[in-house]
């Protein structure tokens, strides 16, 4: 190593691999117990997650998704056609298999990338967190949104948000499967029966609230993490 660890302690494992063109050392260090950050001053958020934008806070705060198959699906396809007319295991087939390998990776990158970045922004502020309990397979069913749902990659999103908040011991609350988030007033609690997925702008008929849909549904998320 070049560099020097970040974590003093006894070196576990060593582990190398290889992804796309790029290696990868791994290195597993025992080290000891840290302390808990203390955020008890922190707020209780609500985290609503969708397509168009990564996740909404129930304090307004929005985090765009960069959707970045849908920015590289045409040269992925340009990519993999050219692989296609290639001789199978040929020395050129091989060469373009990799070509292909590095457009995949950065996709993951970038989505990776974002995940990251919003997640260690949310538990840096947060004593406590609300999301939503996503059945990943059973909403790859429709297929208008199949693919925009898997570029999102909406549960690797909350995996590495929950893991986080777990190493900073900051609780997280996850919604019962059929909680209607979206189609309850945050304000006086009434539930519509309908809710189009077109309809960006949540009315309340009740009380006359008129609020953005995916804050609204944080907000219903925080109520609910607060208990």
């Amino acid at each position: 190593m070049r560099e020097a660890l970040r974590f003093v302690g006894k070196i576990i494992q060593v582990t190398i691999s290889r992804t796309a063109h790029r290696w990868f050392v791994s290195i597993t260090v025992e080290t000891e117990d840290t302390g808990l950050v203390d955020t008890s001053t922190h707020p209780v958020i609500g985290i609503d997650v969708g397509i168009s934008t990564l996740a909404t806070l129930s304090d307004g705060t929005k985090y765009d998704n960069p959707r970045p198959l849908k920015r590289y699906e045409r040269k992925l396809r340009r990519e993999q056609r050219k692989l296609s007319r290639k001789v199978l295991l040929s020395n050129n087939w091989f060469k373009q298999k990799r070509s292909v390998e590095r457009v995949h990776y950065r996709i993951a990158c970038i989505r990776n990338d974002a995940h990251h970045k919003a997640t260690t922004d949310i538990v840096s502020k947060a004593s406590a967190i609300g999301i939503e309990t996503l059945k990943i397979t059973n909403i790859l069913k429709n297929r208008k949104l199949a693919k925009a749902l898997s570029d999102s990659a909406l549960g690797g999103f909350l995996l590495k948000l929950k893991t986080k908040a777990e190493a900073l011991g900051i609780p997280v609350v996850e919604a019962p499967h059929f909680f209607a988030s979206s189609k309850t007033c945050s304000c006086c609690g009434h539930k519509k029966k309908d809710l189009a997925l077109s309809e960006r702008t949540y009315h309340c008929s009740e009380c006359g609230t008129s609020i953005d849909r995916d804050i609204n549904a944080a907000i219903n998320l925080r109520t609910l993490a607060v208990g």
